[in-house]
């Protein structure tokens, strides 16, 4: 079996971990941005720490990376559209909040109001990891918004492939 097989065969397997889907909020001063991920994860008990992974070429990270904080809202199953909104990379200049209920947290970051659960986090590290960054969050704040069952990340049906199927267009 060839490697490109293979790494195909094991790309196929995430969609059986037990991720869910979430919308990852961030605001620097005028600046808000907010992207789907499925790589969220506690790590800590003492603090209650949270580490989400980010693509640094993605136009969330300069402002994460400024604000030093986050807020990590749960979407439900029903939140497909959500899930995709946040998912593909909007036109230059537009504001993927507008038209999208949502609330500031205390250190700014945008919640969406339809989410299920709302997490705040304060960064306190950050590291690279492959493509991607993995930053650890501090929970300063969080609370259940709404009734309904969390996505799964199997539930988008290869979702971070779906860019063309779902062009942005807001």
């Amino acid at each position: 079996m060839n490697q490109e097989r293979v790494n195909q065969d094991v790309v196929s397997l995430f969609r059986h971990l037990t991720l869910g889907v979430y919308v990852i909020g961030v605001a620097h001063g005028a600046e808000r941005d907010a992207f789907t991920a499925a790589a969220v994860m506690q790590t800590s008990y003492q603090p209650l720490i949270l580490a989400i992974a980010i693509n640094p070429e993605h136009a969330s990270y300069p402002i994460l990376r400024g604000a030093r904080s986050f807020a990590i809202s749960v979407l439900g199953q029903n939140q497909m559209l959500l899930a995709q909104r946040f998912g593909t990379t909007a036109t230059p200049g537009a504001d993927k909040m507008q038209g999208v209920a949502w609330r500031t947290a205390r250190l700014g970051a945008p919640i969406l109001s339809e989410a299920l659960a709302f997490f705040e986090c304060a960064v306190k590290a950050e590291m690279p990891a492959g493509d991607h960054r993995i930053v650890l969050g501090q929970v300063l704040d969080g609370a259940i918004l709404n009734s309904g069952t969390p996505m799964k990340y199997a539930d988008t049906h290869n979702l971070d492939h779906s860019a063309a199927l779902y062009p942005a267009t807001f």
